[in-house]
């Protein structure tokens, strides 16, 4: 049986993160898991491009907006399964192998971690990966693996610069599973702003998604937090 998932990641100027999370996805070719890697650039002014060349992933180009990213990355895949992650995330080592074990069962997505010490990244990755067990709304941090059929029936990501995710998990119709192995994602905004300043602010602009309010709005308030 060929490899059945397609790995889709958006980009825009990760020259710095992507290689880190592109080596992250090793032991999913090596355990026949992945057929191919697509990488979705916003036009980048770095090196990102060249990087996913380089690492042997298909690159296509199109106006920076995550939504419209993913929406055009997914569209080139192949696979019977589409695995997303963000440019900056890295897998802890064995996520192949629960993949394997449990990919059958539906939609899934990794426990959240980050890249940094302190009670106060411990709380807020244990918020979203309750938020996500409790909820079924994981964010899309966190990745997200589910079936190329699924992803259709839900519509797909919306062209949205922000809450794409979102939008996505909350058209799929089944529940989606947290594994146990973690997506390691950056915590640069966290630490730059505060842990729990940058934190709320996020549950705000949620909320405010919830209640009707445009995304592109939300975007702009998200970069000027």
């Amino acid at each position: 049986m060929s490899a059945p998932i397609s790995v889709v990641i958006p980009t825009l100027n990760s020259a710095d993160s992507l290689p880190a999370t592109l080596l992250s996805l090793m032991e999913g070719l090596e355990a026949g898991l992945i057929c191919e890697v697509v990488v979705t650039d916003g036009r980048s002014t770095d090196a990102s491009g060249s990087i996913a060349l380089d690492w042997g992933a298909e690159v296509i180009t199109g106006a920076a907006s995550r939504g419209g990213q993913l929406r055009r990355g997914v569209a080139v895949t192949r696979g019977a399964w589409i695995m997303v992650l963000h440019a900056d995330t890295i897998l802890q080592e064995g996520w192949a192998e629960q993949v394997k074990a449990h990919m059958q069962q539906g939609p899934l997505c990794f426990s959240l971690a980050f890249r940094a010490r302190g009670l106060a990244a411990r709380w807020v990755a244990a918020w979203a990966n309750l938020r996500s067990d409790v909820l079924g709304l994981p964010f899309g941090d966190q990745g997200l693996l589910l079936r190329r059929v699924e992803y259709d029936r839900a519509g797909g990501y919306p062209d949205q610069p922000l809450m794409e995710d979102v939008a996505l998990v909350r058209a799929i119709k089944q529940k989606i599973r947290r594994l146990p192995a973690c997506a390691f994602t950056a915590a640069d905004k966290y630490q730059q702003q505060g842990w729990f300043r940058r934190g709320a602010k996020n549950i705000g602009l949620l909320l405010r998604y919830f209640l009707g309010a445009d995304a592109k709005d939300l975007a702009r308030r998200y970069h000027k937090i």
